[in-house]
This record gives structure tokens, sequence and C-alpha cells, in this order.
């Protein structure tokens, strides 16, 4: 009689943390990055009034009579499941698709989440607004002029430097694409203007010096007179400067070399080298590159005396190529420069996080530049992390070692921006559970109920 009692007792109680568990998933239903809890009950051990015999000659054999004392929580999982992605719009949102957490960190204490809701402090630092903690990952390094992240190194805190400055870049490289027409007609006379106004091709675009200063890169092509399949070209760097451009072929050479140089097509109207005006020419395989030189103004002269000139390189195409090169067709000419690698000084505006984690600065001179990256961690028993409020993890002895890295590696999803990742619960399944919870609960008191009306009949026997 007693057994039932404590046996309803038993349900009494789990239903009842089954239900704190239900209210919390509710209650949580609308919290960015939660995962939803879920109760597993199990029977306790049950008392044995006979134990089981085998079967011999004259009867089979007898099962055990026993009966159960009631039931326990086996587990409250953590369900890691996909929550639903909501765009927001912030830049600093962010929400994982697929496996993984981020990586915070509270002085030395490391904490791991799902919830993306970041923001920069006034230090520059990307942090979790609510709490202060700071987002973990890898700073970018300048090696060798290049932008490096080191994801083999251990993370650190990312700082997005906004307003920082970007100093000028020299321009170092001109690529030259696209088409001269092989119907322009030859100047034969460089008097007549009407001649050379239709004879010639003309191109004009900016380039900076160190200083961050725009100069006007001006190139002239002119058909050779005699030789439908070549071209002089002119270079001039700001038209008007006292000192013209030099250009030669091949590096290493001095200065000195003129302003003008010849393009060399064949039948096919592909390129096939260049000549300098010394009679030096390309290299008859792979890329045709040309530098030039110029005189920049208000600079320091060298220990010679010399003005300072600054050189660059005009990348022409491949030899033999239709593709990302100067050709010669009969269709409108329109040869332009359409990559160079200069800037003037700018200042950090923007940046913008890829789904590999790549945060990227905006600066206000167009140029863009590697900042850092986001660190993931991955669990190989994601169910055995401890939580710590704030929607945040922490690692127990049965959640493994973070494995920290980039996303996309190793089972971890990918990063993407101005999304977060809403509660995975689903409020009509919670509902439902509920209801099953109370039903469980209510017939748990009924058996309390009813034990206590039976032994109520035995007490009233010697009445």
């Amino acid at each position: 009689m007693m057994r039932s009692l404590y046996a309803g007792v038993s349900g009494l109680q789990n239903h009842q943390t089954r239900m704190d568990v239900i209210g919390n998933n509710i209650s949580n239903v609308n919290t960015t990055g939660f995962k939803k809890g879920r109760v597993d009950f199990q029977d306790m051990i049950s008392q044995q009034l006979s134990g089981a015999s085998r079967p011999n000659e004259e009867v089979g054999g007898i099962n055990p009579k026993e009966v159960g004392l009631g039931m326990s929580v086996a587990a409250i999982d953590t369900i890691f499941t996909q929550g639903n992605l909501q765009t927001t719009g912030v830049s600093t949102d962010i929400a994982i698709e697929g496996n993984g957490f981020f990586v915070l960190k509270n002085g030395e204490e490391t904490f791991y989440t799902r919830a993306g809701v970041f923001g920069v402090d006034s230090n520059g630092t990307l942090v979790n607004p609510a709490n202060g903690l700071r987002v973990q990952g890898w700073m970018a390094e300048t090696i060798n002029g290049t932008q490096v992240v080191q994801t083999s190194a251990t993370p650190t805190d990312i700082t997005i430097p906004v307003g920082q400055k970007d100093p000028p870049h020299a321009t170092e490289n001109v690529h030259y694409f696209c088409n001269l027409n092989k119907n322009t007609p030859e100047i034969t006379d460089a008097n007549d203007p009407l001649q050379v106004a239709n004879g010639t091709w003309q191109t004009e675009f900016d380039i900076y010096d160190s200083y961050g200063n725009a100069h006007q890169l001006q190139m002239n092509f002119q058909k050779v007179v005699g030789n439908p399949n070549q071209w002089t070209v002119t270079v001039n760097v700001d038209p008007a400067a006292e000192q013209a451009t030099d250009t030669r072929v091949g590096f290493g050479t001095t200065d000195g070399v003129t302003n003008t140089y010849t393009l060399n097509f064949d039948n096919m109207g592909t390129l096939q080298s260049i000549t300098d005006s010394a009679g030096n020419v390309s290299n008859p395989d792979g890329e045709i590159i040309l530098q030039a030189s110029y005189t920049v103004a208000d600079s320091n002269p060298d220990e010679a005396g010399n003005p300072y000139r600054q050189t660059f390189n005009l990348n022409l195409g491949t030899i033999g190529s239709m593709q990302n090169t100067i050709t010669q067709s009969a269709s409108a000419s329109s040869t332009k420069a359409n990559y160079q690698d200069g800037y003037k000084l700018g200042y950090l505006d923007n940046f913008s996080i890829g789904q590999d984690g790549t945060i990227t600065g905006v600066y206000s001179n167009g140029s863009t530049r590697t900042i850092g990256k986001i660190a993931m961690a991955s669990f190989v028993n994601q169910g055995g992390l401890n939580k710590e409020g704030d929607t945040m993890f922490a690692e127990s002895i049965n959640s493994g070692t973070a494995n920290i890295g980039e996303s996309g590696t190793q089972g971890k999803g990918k990063l993407l921006a101005g999304t977060l990742e809403m509660s995975n619960v689903d409020l009509t399944e919670q509902l439902t559970d509920m209801i099953v919870t109370q039903r469980g609960f209510e017939a748990n008191s009924k058996t309390i109920i009813t034990g206590d009306s039976m032994l109520e009949t035995v007490l009233s026997l010697k009445r």
C-alpha cells in the first residue's frame, strides 16, 4: 500500500521538474541563440517479491515478481538543433549556420555561445554589449606587405580600429586590357590636325605617388605608317610636366629611354611583343610588362641631386592571348586601364564580415584591408557543456576540450553577418508537452489520493 504512495510522490516531483524545464523553454522562446532543454524519465529500482526459476522436467520456468518503486529523471538534455535565422541588417550581428560556438573571454575565463549579438566598445574591441565579454579571433599581421591571418596562433581579442589611417600607396602596377581598332587610319601627315585626331586613340586615368597625390597617366596610340600590325604608344604622366616620362622593357635598366614604345601584333590580332625606343624587345613568352618612370614634384632629390622619380609597371597582358590583354580587331577602340593599385590617404569608415569570419575594413580611399578573423569552437560532446547564464556555455569534464579554429573547417558551420539565430524552441511542441506533463502530474496525484483512501478503509476495519 505504501509503495504506491511513494511511487506517486516520485511521479509528482519529477513531473514538476519536467514542467520547470518546459516553463524555461517557453520563457526563452524569443531568446537569441537559446537551445531548448528536454527531460528524459526512467523507472526506479523495483522490489522483488520472488525471483525467477528455470524450467525443469515437471514444469516450465517462472518469471520474477517485481513491484516498481516509482520513477526518476534520467537526464535533462540540451538540444542543439539549428534555430531559425532572422535578418537584422546590423553588420556586427552574426549567426552560425551549422555547428560551432563563438568564443568569448572574461579575463582568463573562456565561454562559448551561439548568440551573436555583438558590437564595438569605445576601444574598438568586438564585444557582447550585454556583459562586455570580448569576442575571440585572430588579428591580421603585415608580412612582406601582405595582410596575413595566422589562424594557428592562440586567439586573442578582436579590435576594429574605426577611424584608423590607411597610409597612401604609390601605384606600382597598371593593367591595360581591351582592343585597338584595326581600321584606324594611319597618320601620314603629322601636321594635319584632322589626321592626328582621327588616327589617335587616347586614354587618361589617375595613378598615385607615394604622397597620395593623383597624377594623370595619358597614353596615345597611333598606327605605324607602312606596318598595319604595329602601333606606337606615347606615355605621359602629367602631360604638362617639365620632365618627360621614361618607358623601357624589362627590369633593372637605367632611366633615360624616351616615353614611346611599339606594340607588335600578329595577323590574328593578338599581341606578340613590345619594343622600347632603345630597341629592347620583350620576352617572347608570358606576360608583357613595361616599366615607366616619372618625376614626383615637390619631393626631396637623391644623394646625387637627381629629382625623385617613381616607377610603375605597365602590364599589357599575355602574349598570344585574346583575354585580359590588348588586342587589334576590327571593332571600336576601347583600350583602357582597368586596374591600378595606388591610392591616397584614407580612414577606416566601415567593415564587413564574411562567411569564413574574415573581417574586412573598407577605407574612405576605396581600399580594403583584412583586419582579422573570428574564431569558432566545436566539441566532441556539446551536450556535455555547462550552462553559465547569459546564453553561454562552459567546458565540463564530459564535453571534451574545445577545438578552436576558423569557420567551415572540422565540422564548423559558416557565419552570416547581419543575421541572428533565434531560439530553437517550438512553442507548439512545448504546449503539447505541457498538456502531457500536466496529465501525468494529475494521474500521480490520483495515485496518492486513492492510496490514502485505501489506507483509510483499512483503518476503519476496527470500528
